[in-house]
């Protein structure tokens, strides 16, 4: 929720960019635009989190039973994930950009509207379809009119509405349900999505590939089953919902059918995921190495809440709100990440930041319940700068070597692999918290519980330097216009 959660090198990437766009691509509109739409996206993600138990009550059924709203959601993303970028260039990015944000809204109402707990699955699927383009659509539509030298920037700024949706959302959330009533957590979807509908149709431009390659169905359905198979797994590690063996067969199914696409993809000549890619030493330090990264971060919402709502006894509300104040440190990060990058480059900002990171979460498996509440904000507030600098590079980075023609696939790619370590930081992260109890002998969640977790998801992040350590010093120096030393 991630949210939610939730670039380059030279000369023949800026002919990506439509001459006639003028200053309006080149600029922060086009990226405001599709980081307001996005923020429907990411808000909703964790709005509905706080909403679980309302609406339980609502349907008549267990609190725990609404948890498959959530999964379900991720399901139906995992599986339209990989049909996004053949979507785009079969029919325009800007097209099925402003289809998602109406069928999203459409997914919404539903939502809002839904009488019965069938309903609101058959909802979540169809917002989770819409948001499976949402993102990595609205994100090839920046690369294709963004020159390399302005992405990281432009990345900056399409990155500030859709971060506010991870932070706002429990205090939103808490809110809503405490003051009106839940299907109103799905309505203030409407006026997000009418608004950047319009906004998008206005301002930015069209673009798709001349060329589209025949769909390659096989991939996708073994691409989806292999993602939705892993990110179920996940979503039941430590849960009590499904048996161990069917756990263990969920891993097994997804582990034969990413496997199986491997195989498929080497024979075939357009895969809907270009695994080549991955040969490129910029996109794999920004997507595999920043997936250790990722998977910290998909953790973090979720075991802050666990620390502040269930060890210390805050309410969401005051909780949430106390939270914000990270979405202040990584917005003022947004107009300070293009000079730190011109100033020191990539590889030594990740490295750096990496180790700062790292640190961060050490000092927040520190927190106990008699802190002034001033220090812990201080402390989320400066993690939230660091965090979000590190997200901003690591995204600038990713497409420092991606030609105009593989764009499509590498933003396909990139969102599916994000998906896919956000599940795993929250599943792992439930299943942590359930051995630490056991190893402390603790029957419920404590400071103590707690706090070892944060100390082990910092240690997580800084794995992700064996392959920033490998990046030439110079790596995705055109992206941010650092001239050479």
């Amino acid at each position: 929720m991630s949210p939610s959660d939730e670039t380059i090198e030279a000369g023949p990437p800026e002919a990506a960019a439509p001459k006639d766009n003028g200053a309006i691509t080149r600029g922060w509109v086009v990226p405001a635009i599709i980081g307001s739409a996005l923020l429907m996206q990411t808000l909703n993600a964790t709005v509905i989190t706080n909403a679980l138990p309302a609406m339980a009550k609502s349907f008549g059924v267990e609190p725990v039973r609404l948890s498959v709203a959530i999964t379900v959601y991720m399901l139906s993303a995992a599986i339209f994930l990989p049909l996004s970028g053949w979507l785009a260039d079969r029919f325009g990015a800007k097209r099925v950009f402003l289809a998602s944000i109406v069928l999203y809204a459409s997914g919404s109402l539903a939502c809002a509207f839904a009488g019965s707990l069938e309903a609101m699955i058959a909802a979540r699927f169809i917002q989770g379809a819409a948001g499976a383009t949402l993102m990595p659509v609205g994100r090839l539509v920046l690369l294709r009119t963004t020159p390399k030298s302005e992405l990281v920037g432009a990345m900056s700024v399409v990155t500030m509405p859709a971060l506010l949706g991870p932070v706002i959302g429990p205090v939103l959330g808490g809110a809503i349900v405490t003051f009106a009533d839940w299907p109103w957590i799905f309505l203030i979807n409407l006026p997000i999505a009418v608004a950047g509908f319009f906004l998008v149709r206005a301002f930015v431009p069209d673009v798709k590939e001349q060329a589209v390659p025949r769909i390659d169905t096989p991939g996708i359905l073994l691409t989806g089953l292999g993602l939705a198979a892993l990110i179920f797994g996940f979503e039941n590690i430590g849960r009590d919902a499904l048996p161990p063996w069917a756990v263990g067969g969920l891993f097994a199914v997804g582990a034969l059918a990413l496997a199986g696409y491997g195989w498929h993809a080497k024979r075939t000549p357009h895969a809907v995921v270009d695994l080549s890619i991955f040969r490129k030493k910029t996109f794999a330090a920004a997507t595999i190495g920043g997936g250790f990264m990722r998977t910290a971060m998909g953790a973090n919402p979720f075991l802050l809440a666990m620390l502040l709502q269930v060890a210390f006894g805050m309410s969401a509300f005051a909780a949430g709100t106390m939270t914000f104040v990270s979405a202040v440190g990584a917005l003022a990060m947004k107009t300070t990440a293009p000079p730190i990058l011109r100033r020191f480059g990539f590889r030594t900002v990740l490295l750096v930041n990496a180790v700062i990171v790292g640190a961060g979460f050490a000092v927040i498996s520190l927190f106990r319940p008699d802190w002034p509440h001033w220090v812990i904000m201080v402390v989320l507030g400066i993690s939230g700068f660091f965090r979000s600098l590190q997200f901003s590079s690591l995204n600038g980075l990713a497409y420092a070597e991606i030609e105009s023609d593989e764009m499509s696939r590498a933003a396909t790619t990139s969102s599916m692999v994000q998906q896919l370590v956000q599940s795993i930081g929250i599943g792992l992260s439930a299943s942590l918290l359930h051995l630490l109890m056991t190893l402390q002998g603790e029957t419920r969640l404590t400071a103590n519980v707690v706090g070892p977790a944060f100390a082990i998801a910092g240690a997580f992040t800084m794995i992700s330097m064996l392959w920033f350590w490998r990046l030439p010093a110079d790596a995705g120096d055109e992206m941010n216009g650092r001239k050479p030393a």
